[in-house]
């Protein structure tokens, strides 16, 4: 088998490659007149060394990933040196693992009789010496593997285990010379983890090379991978270095208990804020927790355990000083003992504690806030005191912190859970601002957001849509008797009027559906009119009306064209009185009280004057309040079919609205989805991929209002069970996306209108959203990512949601679960476990855990993982699964 010169033999040329070229010009790495193939050629090649090429890559990988983590270290701060120091130890610690595994391979493939296995081991050392994608720098990763090598070749003394131990040899005295060239820097980045190495390079060579690595490799989903997300920094409102709640949205407060635990009225105070399901934050003094001894030994005394269970029940649980001390007074030593001595204690307890600090008194001075921040704490003060401390009349109290909350309308609330009047005062006060619209933020890990908006307050109907009650009329129809016979439609009715009732919450009493034979004429009119029109409707109300099936248009006698939708009994002879004319429609439209009307026709006619769009305001909730909306979208013009060959027995445009309406149709970010939304998503999606022009506008008589949906949170934790989406619904997903990535979102979106002309939607300008709705809208496209089965860009961002929610275990599991689709078990366990200190008791997460530890080859893991599943879920829809895999283990 023909092989590489060895390493000395082209020593000269490397060495002026070194010396001229830098690492960067892989061209000149090895003589021009051999062309040596790449690993996966290489292993192609010869099947018998692809478990020694697969490892090697391996051990380049973590190789390349510490440099990656650990090269620019000077411009990290120190927590972020102190991050990818542990990971590089990880790493490091990893590469020896897999150096042993090379080791072990070498020696089972030494021990065979194969007169093939010094060809085999000749492959492998092709591949070292001169494989084309490898850096000079590269090959270091090998050196230790290559010593491996020689020591246990040498004990064999036939002829061509000496020729190999003399290639190997040689191949080393290179691998000196490359090491001498690169040993400042390597040096400095291995040598923290006690090892050593002597490789010296000029540094624009070594510069040439970490931007070779960044190419491939970045410090973030490095870390990503080892199961660690750095957050984004904390939010600075107020100020820049405290919280006093003065920038919290209108009507939402923040319910703080200091000085405790307490051993009675802590729990009291936890089972009032369940009863009312809000959440808290809790500043704890150190030494009600235990101490820390002068060596740093920690002993916990009993009350400890009510902060683990506060914790472990969610809520935040920050930290007041070791003794309660008056800190604007300490400083030095005795100030770093107050702070840092009780946070020792708090993550000693659980390392899930919040890393906010409350001054006790609010007294603070410059070194106590320097100190916060060089310890990573947030200074959280208070802008609405309770005085509980010193008013002993719970109704004084109560009506003290009322009157506050009505002047400032927003704010974080002192109250003290080491007293039993605050207990009896705090039901009373929860009952007030309830009854007044006020929400209850939490510490969702960077900074205080509404984790769960309260039904029927003032910023229910602010955030959302405002509406009274939804109604819809769906129709679909297939089965014509005398047109010809479609194949979707009634299909695609059923599909939007579940959208409705699931996703958007319509009551499936205000549903009308009417398919195939149920779609006559005098069936549909009468939906209009017996259910909906005049006063059936409120003026709060909304109404959706979505129509599949075919559609004409006639030309009357002035020249105008009139469009038409077909019902089930129209003769084609006689659609012109047998069937539903659009002015019938827009007659109905404008008979409704409702406040917004839309309608989707998924159907190709032209005929109908509208108007203008909506409106652009960034405020245009408010204003869409008080305006009228009466808006269609249709699939096609008079000349066109509709493209009935959709993914999963969809039309084309009846599968793009579905898209839209699945979460792409917001297209500000705003988590609602507007009629002009709607259109500018489906007009130009659909023209992409099919021969249909979508049409848009409002009825005359719309006062430019917009018909709004609010995109509902998903609550989904990725599992086995979790459906993606087919090859075709992908393909067509991507020739969407590709066309939506060619325009300039900020730009407006040209659509037809129904009388032929253009029209131009501006999307209005969404308003500021908190880190929460930002979180989960990045977790929302990354379940939409993943069912299209774009795992990388799925991981960025559930990545995302959890830089700004720490805290998201939703996220935390569908990361975790993306890794294990992409067979990646090592990395999906981290992250499932992660998930798991967020929120114990998710039994999912168990399940997830279960299947990547069994294919991590941990079965005891894997054991303990299912059984702990069963335990939460004994009738689950994975409990057969589990006990399956039991059995197996």
């Amino acid at each position: 088998m023909p092989r590489a010169p060895s390493f000395r033999l082209f020593l000269p040329s490397l060495l002026l490659t070194l010396l001229v070229a830098g690492c960067g010009d892989k061209d000149a790495q090895a003589p021009a007149a051999v062309t040596q193939p790449s690993a996966q050629t290489a292993a192609a090649a010869d099947p018998a060394a692809a478990p020694l090429l697969g490892a090697l890559q391996k051990q380049l990988d973590g190789y390349r990933r510490i440099i990656v983590l650990l090269a620019d270290e000077e411009q990290q701060s120190a927590a972020d040196r102190t991050t990818s120091t542990r990971i590089g130890q990880q790493l490091f610690h990893d590469g020896l693992e897999q150096r042993g595994a090379i080791a072990t391979q070498f020696d089972t493939l030494l021990r065979g009789t194969s007169p093939q296995r010094f060809a085999t081991l000749g492959t492998v050392l092709d591949y070292i010496e001169s494989a084309p994608e490898l850096f000079d720098a590269d090959r270091l990763a090998f050196r230790e593997v290559m010593r491996d090598l020689h020591e246990r070749i040498g004990a064999d003394s036939s002829l061509p285990a000496v020729k190999l131990h003399q290639r190997i040899g040689e191949d080393l005295e290179a691998l000196d010379e490359i090491e001498r060239n690169y040993n400042q820097e390597l040096t400095r980045i291995f040598s923290r983890f006690e090892r050593t190495r002597a490789i010296d390079l000029k540094r624009e060579k070594w510069d040439d090379y970490i931007a070779h690595l960044h190419k491939d490799y970045s410090r973030e989903a490095i870390l990503r991978d080892y199961g660690v997300i750095e957050p984004y920094p904390m939010s600075m409102k107020d100020s820049d270095r405290e919280i006093f709640g003065r920038d919290l949205p209108p009507k939402t407060v923040v319910l703080t208990f200091d000085d405790g635990p307490h051993k009675a009225y802590t729990d009291e105070v936890v089972a009032i804020l369940k009863r009312y399901d809000v959440p808290g934050v809790f500043f704890e003094v150190g030494r009600n927790l235990g101490k820390v001894d002068t060596d740093g030994k920690v002993s916990l005394g009993p009350m400890a355990k009510i902060s683990r269970n506060l914790m472990e029940e969610g809520y935040a649980v920050g930290n007041h000083s070791l003794t309660h001390a008056q800190l604007s007074r300490t400083t030095g030593d005795a100030l770093r003992q107050q702070v840092l001595d009780t946070d020792t204690l708090l993550k000693d307890v659980d390392s899930k504690r919040a890393p906010l600090f409350r001054f006790p008194y609010g007294a603070r001075n410059a070194e106590g806030l320097q100190l916060l921040n060089e310890a990573g704490l947030k200074s959280i003060m208070w802008n609405i005191d309770s005085m509980d401390w010193a008013d002993p009349v719970p109704e004084s109290i109560v009506q003290r912190v009322l009157d506050q909350v009505n002047k400032e309308q927003r704010g974080i609330i002192l109250f003290h859970d080491i007293h039993d009047r605050a207990v009896k005062a705090l039901p009373q006060i929860l009952d007030r601002l309830i009854a007044d619209g006020y929400q209850f933020a939490g510490w969702n890990g960077r900074d205080f957001s509404v984790a769960r908006p309260r039904k029927g307050s003032d910023r229910d109907a602010t955030v959302t849509t405002g509406y009274e009650k939804s109604w819809a009329i769906v129709v679909g129809i297939d089965n014509y008797a005398k047109w010809p016979k479609l194949e979707y439609a009634s299909h695609d009715a059923q599909a939007v009027a579940d959208t409705l009732t699931g996703q958007f919450g319509f009551p499936s009493s205000q549903v009308i559906v009417l398919k195939n034979e149920q779609a006559t004429r005098n069936n549909i009119l009468a939906a209009f009119h017996d259910r909906l029109s005049d006063d059936r409707t409120g003026r709060n109300d909304r109404v959706f009306v979505f129509f599949a099936g075919h559609g004409a248009t006639r030309q009357l006698a002035s020249g105008r064209d009139l469009g038409y939708i077909i019902p089930v009994d129209s003769d084609p002879k006689e659609f012109a009185t047998d069937a539903i004319a659009m002015t019938d429609i827009q007659n109905i439209a404008e008979s409704m009280q409702a406040k917004h009307v839309m309608f989707v026709m998924d159907a190709c006619y032209s005929g109908l004057g509208l108007t203008r769009g909506g409106p652009s305001s960034s405020s245009f909730l408010r204003e869409n309040a008080r305006r009228s909306a009466r808006q269609m979208l249709t699939a096609g013009g008079a000349d066109q079919q509709v493209a009935d060959a959709g993914p999963n027995g969809h039309s084309v445009f009846t599968w793009v609205l579905l898209q839209a309406l699945a979460g792409k149709g917001d297209l500000n970010g705003d988590g609602l989805i507007t009629g002009t939304e709607l259109a500018a998503y489906v007009a130009p999606a659909v023209s992409a991929v099919s021969q249909q022009t979508p049409a848009f506008g409002s009825l005359p008589g719309s006062q430019g209002g917009e018909f709004v949906f609010q995109v509902p949170d998903s609550q989904e934790y990725l599992n086995a069970d979790t459906r993606q989406l087919t090859a075709d619904a992908i393909a067509l997903n991507n020739k969407v996306d590709a066309a939506q990535d060619a325009k300039n979102s900020e730009a407006p979106v040209t659509v037809a209108d129904l009388q032929g002309g253009k029209a131009k939607l501006v999307v209005p300008t969404a308003g500021p959203a908190s880190d929460r709705q930002r979180s989960q809208q990045a977790n929302d496209r990354g379940l939409q990512l993943y069912r299209e089965k774009r795992y990388d860009q799925a991981a960025v961002q559930f990545a995302e949601a959890l830089k700004l929610r720490p805290d998201f275990a939703q996220a935390a599991n569908n990361l975790g679960f993306v890794y294990y689709r992409q067979q990646r078990y090592a990395e999906a366990a981290r992250w499932l476990e992660n998930t798991l200190k967020i929120d114990p008791s998710r039994a999912v997460a168990y399940l997830n855990l279960g299947d990547a530890y069994v294919h991590a080859g941990d079965k005891a893991k894997a054991k303990q993982a299912y059984t702990t599943y069963l335990a939460l879920q004994p009738q689950g829809s994975g409990a057969a699964q589990a006990r399956a895999q039991l059995e197996k283990l």
